[in-house]
């Protein structure tokens, strides 16, 4: 299929269906399968358009000859009777009643095979139709299962994302109570080299970790963190 071709499909699709969407293949495929079993209708439209025709100058030619085989008997039945004059007129009547069936016969014939080449043709076409509609459906399967995936996948990765932040705040919360506990326990054994080396750890562990907030963001508060200096006394 050209380009131009198929942005005139894409372009005759979204209108019908009035998407603003990105293209989308499944609505392609729908839309080309569309177009096909209207071209298909149309086939099988002409096939019996033909078929009526046939059928038609085939009736004529049936009445022809019906009227022209009961002239022959009323031709008959005159010769056995001894009127010749009216055998000689029902034989001119028959005559002329076969006339047309020289001229339809043709007619009805070159229809047979019209008829018979369109039937041909359109089987192929519904064919052709069919196939396309399993492959169709199948391409359309596949480009769902692929979507589906991908945003199960966009999902997992968020959740694996936001559970890392969850973690990471979570051993940040633990490393500080680690440290905490390491200062409180020095002040109630009142080892100032211990109480020294766990503020220093403990402090830098909250600039670290810690945001630091801007000041319109700041809320009187009795906790306060002791200078690095502090001691116990």
């Amino acid at each position: 299929m050209s380009i131009a071709r198929r942005l005139a499909l894409l372009f005759r699709a979204k209108a019908n269906t009035a998407l603003d969407r990105a293209e989308d293949p499944r609505e392609i495929l729908d839309y080309s399968y569309e177009r096909q079993t209207e071209m298909l209708a149309k086939v099988r439209r002409g096939v019996a358009d033909v078929a009526t025709s046939r059928k038609r100058v085939e009736l004529q030619i049936r009445q022809a000859q019906q009227v022209a085989d009961r002239l022959q008997g009323q031709a008959t039945q005159a010769v056995h009777a001894g009127q010749d004059a009216l055998a000689r007129e029902a034989l001119t009547r028959r005559a002329a009643a076969l006339a047309p069936i020289s001229e339809l016969q043709p007619q009805a014939d070159a229809l047979k095979s019209e008829e018979d080449k369109l039937t041909l043709g359109a089987q192929r076409l519904q064919s052709k139709v069919e196939a396309f509609r399993t492959r169709k459906e199948t391409i359309k399967a596949t480009y769902t299962a692929a979507e589906a995936q991908s945003r199960i996948g966009e999902a997992v990765s968020g959740i694996s994302e936001e559970m890392g932040d969850v973690g990471m705040a979570i051993r940040r919360v633990e490393e500080l109570s680690t440290l905490d506990t390491r200062l409180l326990q020095a002040v109630d054994a009142d080892d100032a080299e211990t109480f020294s080396s766990a503020l220093g750890e403990f402090l830098s562990a909250v600039e670290q970790l810690g945001k630091p907030l801007p000041d319109s963001a700041l809320v009187p508060s009795e906790l306060v963190l002791p200078a690095r200096d502090a001691d116990l006394g």
